[in-house]
């Protein structure tokens, strides 16, 4: 424990919150970097921490600074974060070793965001979608890192469901395989990011943010290793029609595969790609959604806190 000192750093107000039983809800920085342009990348960032904090939690934004892994990033971080933009490290596990020994920077993904919320005592992360199996990936094998990291790390997930520029079939299948519970709000079908239609189940419907917490519970009452991928649906009047979003990502894979876009790039090609093909419309969705998720972890993390 000695040792980790020097790759983390906990802000004062997170620290106090974790120690006293506060709810803390942790945020990713990629979507910061890599998920928007300046500076909404940075009024979005800010307007995420806030929304956590209205509904009863403190916000505790993760990324990669000098070195060391931030755990309640300043807002001086996340002006630093948004202005360098994709010069930024897109940081996943594998990263971790060589950015932390170099002291050097990087945004983080799912997992990494997982790693840092696990190290700092954080049970509650909302995103805005996680990764998965891409389509394709029976030749390819491209498959994100977020997935091993929900079976492995004791943190829950809060997103809009998998990004729908994935194979959803396939990650679920993925999920199941690694013992993730994937519970959906409100809902028994798999949102699909931009829209809260796939047309796959989930394994269960919770219909309250205490019900969710009360089974996190179990899971960390009974020494389970992993996490929980709760799914929450796009508010329908931000959601996006589905044969239209879907067309666009097939035209957006197709640009990919052209230009020989593979692997980390993958991603935020294709989310710029679809931005630019919607004419804006799929960022009004995604901001809509991020806001819309950082709600339901807070009272998530609200309900987990006076459960524990």
């Amino acid at each position: 424990m000695n040792n980790l000192s020097r790759y983390l750093r906990v802000s004062e107000e997170v620290q106090k919150a974790i120690q006293e039983n506060k709810p803390v809800v942790a945020l990713e920085s990629t979507i910061i970097s890599h998920g928007m342009p300046y500076p909404k990348n940075v009024e979005t960032a800010l307007m995420v921490e806030e929304t956590v904090r209205e509904n009863g939690a403190i916000p505790a934004t993760i990324c990669i600074i000098g070195g060391k892994i931030v755990v309640g990033a300043s807002h001086e971080d996340i002006e630093y974060l948004g202005k360098a933009g994709l010069s930024v490290h897109k940081a996943s596990r594998r990263d971790l070793p060589v950015l932390l020994s170099k002291g050097m920077d990087g945004a983080t993904t799912v997992a990494t965001t997982m790693i840092g919320a696990a190290l700092a005592g954080i049970k509650v992360f909302a995103t805005g979608g996680v990764g998965g199996v891409h389509r394709g990936a029976e030749t390819t094998m491209d498959i994100s890192a977020d997935l091993e990291e929900l079976s492995d790390t004791n943190v829950m997930v809060v997103c809009a469901g998998c990004k729908s520029i994935l194979d959803l079939n396939l990650t679920l299948e993925y999920l199941e395989t690694k013992g993730v519970p994937v519970i959906g709000y409100k809902t028994g079908e798999l949102p699909a990011f931009y829209t809260d239609k796939s047309g796959l189940k989930v394994d269960y419907r919770l219909d309250t943010p205490e019900e969710i917490a009360s089974a996190f519970k179990a899971k960390i009452d009974l020494e389970m290793k992993g996490g929980m991928l709760v799914a929450n649906p796009i508010p329908a009047e931000y959601a996006m029609d589905p044969d239209e979003i879907n067309s666009t990502i097939e035209q957006a894979v197709k640009d990919a595969n052209e230009l020989g876009i593979k692997g980390k790039d993958t991603t935020p090609y294709l989310l710029d790609r679809i931005q630019k093909l919607t004419g804006g419309r799929s960022l009004d969705s995604n901001i809509q959604l991020v806001l819309n998720n950082a709600r339901l972890a807070s009272k998530i993390a609200v309900a987990l806190s006076e459960n524990q």
